[in-house]
C-alpha cells in the first residue's frame, strides 16, 4: 500500500482547526470537502492534547467504512463510549457478541409487518398534535420543539403503552441534559473523570438516575405480565436457545430506542415543515396527496405506499438535514480510501451532511427538490449518496418505523394546515444528532380559514 499525503485544512500553528470545529463543525466539514477533496485529515487542539481524525466524504468511501470493510471500522471512538456510559449498551453502541445477541432478539420486533402495527399509536399522537396546534392563538409554533415532543410521545407510547405519561416527563427533562453532556465530553480535548463532583457531572448523574429510575420501575412492574407494547414484546423475546434480555439489558434497549426513535424522526419532520413553508408549490402538491389518500380518517400503515410524494419530501428533508450528520468509527487495520492511506487506530468519520451535498451526485445540492427521489432517480444514484440511516451490517434497525411515522404524521399535519416558514435561516449544531441552535418557527393556518 503506497502512502499518500493526506490533504486537509492547515489550521492554526498551536491549535490546528479547533476554532472552526468549535464554532461550526458542519461548515468546517463542507469547506474541507470543497478545498481538499473526498478524504481529509483534521487536527485540533494544543500540542500534547491534539486530536487527529480523518473524514470521508465520497459515497464510495462511506460504503467502504460502513459496509464492504465494516469489520475494520469499529464503534470504539470517544463519542460512542460517552453514549454507552450515559445511555447503556443497547443496539446503537453494543459490539461483537453483545450486538449479535441483541440484534437476534430484537430484529423480529422491527419487521415491516410488526412495525405496521405501531401506526395506530402514530395516528393517535398525530391527532393530539393537530388538536394542540389548532388551539395556538397566533398559529406560530417552534417546529423543532414540537416535533421533538410529538416523536418522543409516539415512540414512548409504542414502548410503554399505558405507562407513557409516567415516562414522558423524565425523558423530556433528562435527555437534553445528557445529550449536551455527551456532546461536550465527546469533543473535549480533556475529559475529567465522571466520578469527580463537578457541576456538569452532578447534573448529568441526576438526569441519569431519574431516567433509569422511571424505566426500571416500569420494567419491574411488568415482570411476569404479558403486554403487546414494545417493552412487553422485548421482555418476552426469546432466542433459539431460550436466551432473553435481563432487566438491565431491557433498560439499555429502551433508552437507546427512546433516543434514536425520537430524535431522528423529530429532525426529519421539523425540517420537512421548515422547507415546505418556503416552497409553496411543493407544499401544495404534498397537501393534495394527503387530502386524496387520507380523506378525513386517521392515517393507517397501508397508506405509506400510496403517499410517494410525501415520502419524497421526507427523504429530501433528510438529505439536507440528516439527523446523523456525522457517523464515527475507529479503524482497526491499515486501509486505503480514495487512494489515501489511513493507519490502524485512526478515528474515521463519514458525513451524510456533506455526502448528501456532493456536487458529483447532487446537482444544485442546496436546492430543495423532492423529485430527486423518484424511483428512477434513486436507482441511478450510488447507494451511499444518501444514507441518513447509516448502512451495512449496523444500519438503523428502525428505518421503516421512522419513515412510517414521519410520512403519516406529515400527511396528518398538511391535511389540516397550510404552513409558512417564519425562521428562514436556522443555525445548526452537531451533538449526538443534528440539532437546531435556535427556534424553527412556522406559522400554521387551518385550511378554509
Amino acid at each position: 500500500m503506497q502512502a499518500t499525503r493526506i490533504p486537509g485544512p492547515p489550521g492554526l500553528p498551536l491549535i490546528g482547526s479547533m476554532l472552526e470545529l468549535t464554532r461550526d463543525p458542519l461548515k468546517a466539514y463542507l469547506a474541507a470537502h470543497r478545498d481538499h477533496g473526498d478524504v481529509v485529515r483534521f487536527t485540533a487542539g494544543p500540542p500534547g492534547l491534539r486530536a487527529e481524525f480523518w473524514m470521508v466524504f465520497s459515497p464510495e468511501g462511506a460504503q467502504q467504512v460502513l459496509a464492504t470493510r465494516a469489520a475494520d471500522f469499529r464503534k470504539d471512538n470517544v463519542m460512542y463510549e460517552e453514549v454507552r456510559l450515559s445511555l447503556g449498551n443497547g443496539l446503537l453502541t453494543a459490539q461483537d457478541t453483545d450486538y449479535q445477541r441483541q440484534r437476534r432478539l430484537v430484529q423480529p420486533l422491527f419487521t415491516r409487518r410488526r412495525v405496521d402495527t405501531y401506526a395506530d399509536a402514530v395516528a393517535l399522537e398525530s391527532a393530539a398534535l393537530v388538536d394542540r396546534w389548532s388551539a395556538v392563538p397566533d398559529g406560530v409554533v417552534d417546529a423543532a420543539d414540537e416535533m421533538s415532543r410529538f416523536a418522543l410521545r409516539a415512540v414512548a407510547r409504542i414502548l410503554f403503552g399505558t405507562d407513557v405519561e409516567e415516562a414522558i416527563g423524565a425523558v423530556r427533562r433528562s435527555f437534553p441534559v445528557l445529550g449536551a453532556y455527551v456532546r461536550d465530553r465527546g469533543f473535549a480535548p480533556v475529559r475529567l473523570p465522571r466520578q469527580w463532583p463537578t457541576p456538569g457531572n452532578r447534573q448529568a448523574k441526576a438526569a441519569e438516575q431519574e431516567l433509569y429510575a422511571v424505566c426500571d420501575a416500569i420494567i419491574a412492574r411488568r415482570a411476569g405480565q404479558e403486554s403487546d407494547d414494545l417493552l412487553g414484546l422485548l421482555a418476552a423475546a426469546r432466542g433459539e436457545d431460550g436466551e432473553q434480555l435481563d432487566a438491565a439489558e431491557l433498560r439499555d434497549q429502551v433508552l437507546i430506542f427512546l433516543l434514536a426513535g425520537h430524535e431522528t424522526t423529530a429532525t426529519s419532520l421539523a425540517f420537512a415543515l421548515h422547507l415546505l413553508g418556503m416552497h409553496p408549490e411543493q407544499q401544495k402538491r404534498a397537501r393534495e396527496e394527503a387530502f386524496t389518500v387520507l380523506g378525513d380518517r386517521p392515517p393507517r400503515a397501508d397508506d405509506l405506499a400510496a403517499l410517494p410524494y410525501l415520502t419524497a419530501v421526507l427523504k429530501e428533508a433528510m438529505r439536507l438535514y440528516p439527523a446523523a450528520a456525522v457517523i464515527g468509527r475507529r479503524a482497526v487495520a491499515d486501509c486505503e480510501i480514495g487512494g489515501v492511506r489511513i493507519p490502524a487506530g485512526a478515528d474515521v468519520l463519514v458525513a451524510p451532511y456533506v455526502t448528501h451535498r456532493h456536487p458529483a451526485h447532487w446537482p444544485e445540492p442546496e436546492r430543495f427538490d423532492p423529485d430527486r427521489f423518484t424511483p428512477e432517480q434513486e436507482a441511478a444514484r450510488h447507494r451511499y449518496a444518501w444514507f441518513p440511516f447509516g448502512g451495512g451490517p449496523r444500519a438503523c434497525i428502525g428505518q421503516h418505523f421512522s419513515m412510517l411515522e414521519s410520512v403519516l404524521a406529515l400527511g396528518a399535519v398538511l391535511r389540516e394546515f397550510a404552513v409558512e416558514t417564519v425562521d428562514t435561516e436556522v443555525r445548526l449544531g452537531q451533538a449526538i444528532t443534528l440539532e437546531a441552535r435556535g427556534p424553527v418557527r412556522i406559522r400554521l393556518t387551518p385550511h378554509g380559514s
